[in-house]
């Protein structure tokens, strides 16, 4: 039987044998020690005979074609069609989840999908037109193993590649991802441990850790999102601990997404995020001395646009994930040459 699991399954990365047939994850930060036959706690890698292994290698469970500003990514390629894959799992546990239908599969006989091979994503995004590859909708850590195989084939097509992330990458995660990695948009969804401890169930510091791991050891694109959930994270004094952070820790260049929260999933009662909260929120941002801050799930607002820093001239000008029009040239302002942050912007 754990023979023929071994022939099913696709061996994993990041991972070292310990005594007694155990293993040790070094995929995310929870560096799971998994003992014969169990699993880690992203239930989709499991210790078989000694050996770790990827559940969800061949089990895609979501493929389309995106605008990047979905992800949301504005400075990266803005315009631009991103094809989206997922596979089922996540190392989080999320009580307000919005893809918790994919994310939250506990149990190996749960994991669905369908064999979505590395080549035929590839192949895919080229003849829907998409000039990248975003891993998302679930955690992307989960799933390294299609990623890194999909992406490295990516590469080769001229295509980028980008995730949208926990944050709960360990650094040899991001070593592993940094040569076809070209840029990530990670949640920081509130800056006090109570928040990832209760509602999910996780911690703060790795997704810090991650953040300025990104910022400063890499040159992988950067963009961050919180979803403003009422109640929970939105106190004037978090959305300022998070503003300085960015502001502090990474670059006033990082574009903070501020997204107005739906109840989903196990947060059903209550309001979404009041569109004064959003307003006050993109204002302490800015305050804060950001450059880039987008108010996201408000279509229509001036502020998912974005303008030069230094004249104030509107740059790119969007409507919902619909890209209108873009002014920049060359990468900069075309009224005043201040050069824009971002990856291929024009």
């Amino acid at each position: 039987m754990e023979f023929m699991q071994k022939r099913q399954y696709k061996e994993a990365v990041l991972w070292q044998q310990l005594e007694g047939r155990k293993v040790n994850c070094h995929l995310c930060h929870w560096r799971c020690v998994i003992g014969p036959n169990t699993f880690g706690r992203c239930g989709v890698r499991k210790n078989i005979d000694g050996v770790l292994y990827s559940l969800n290698y061949d089990k895609v469970c979501a493929a389309n074609s995106d605008p990047i500003e979905k992800k949301p990514l504005f400075h990266f390629q803005p315009g631009s069609r991103s094809f989206s894959v997922a596979a089922p799992g996540c190392n989080f546990r999320c009580v307000f989840c919005q893809n918790w239908q994919i994310s939250q599969a506990p149990l190996e006989q749960l994991i669905e999908g369908a064999a979505f091979s590395p080549h035929k994503i590839v192949d895919a995004a080229i003849k829907a037109g998409c000039k990248n590859i975003a891993y998302t909708y679930t955690e992307p850590t989960i799933f390294m193993e299609l990623c890194a195989e999909t992406a490295a084939l990516a590469k080769e097509k001229g295509l980028a590649n980008v995730f949208v992330s926990n944050g709960y990458m360990t650094p040899e995660a991001i070593e592993f991802a940094r040569p076809w990695l070209d840029g990530i948009n990670v949640d920081l969804k509130a800056f006090t441990e109570s928040f990832y401890r209760d509602l999910c169930k996780a911690h703060l510091a790795p997704v810090l850790e991650t953040l300025e791991y990104l910022a400063h050891q890499t040159d992988i694109w950067l963009e961050i999102t919180t979803l403003v959930v009422p109640g929970k994270n939105d106190s004037p004094d978090e959305l300022k601990q998070i503003a300085d952070f960015i502001a502090r820790n990474l670059s006033v260049d990082v574009p903070w997404h501020i997204s107005r929260f739906f109840p989903q999933y196990q947060i059903t009662q209550g309001t979404s995020t009041h569109e004064a909260e959003l307003a006050r929120a993109y204002e302490i941002g800015k305050d804060a001395g950001l450059r880039y801050v987008y108010v996201g799930n408000l279509p229509g607002n001036r502020t998912e646009s974005t303008w030069c820093s230094h004249c104030g001239v509107l740059l790119i000008e969007r409507l919902g994930f619909c890209l209108r029009s873009n002014h920049i040239k060359n990468g900069r302002c075309p009224e005043c040459s201040t050069e824009i942050a971002g990856r291929e912007l024009s």
